[in-house]
């Protein structure tokens, strides 16, 4: 029985405070766009991330002409 006093205010307690964070979500705007993070999946605007042996030529171009530079 002497839990009861400890566990219902700390319920209480830790309730209140995912109550505010809630309300803080909702008036910082992080909840306004639902729908952007679904559609932006869909759009390849990322380069590629493994080079490819043509991209590997050019870079070995590209360094061996800066060193003539130099």
């Amino acid at each position: 029985m002497d839990a009861i006093y400890i566990l219902l205010p700390a319920a209480l307690f830790l309730g209140l405070i995912g109550l505010g964070l809630m309300i803080w979500a909702v008036r910082s705007g992080q909840f306004e766009d639902m729908e952007g993070p679904s559609y932006r999946i869909l759009f390849d605007d990322d380069q590629d991330m493994i080079p490819t042996q043509n991209s590997e030529k050019k870079e070995s171009k590209n360094s061996t002409s800066q060193k003539e530079l130099e």
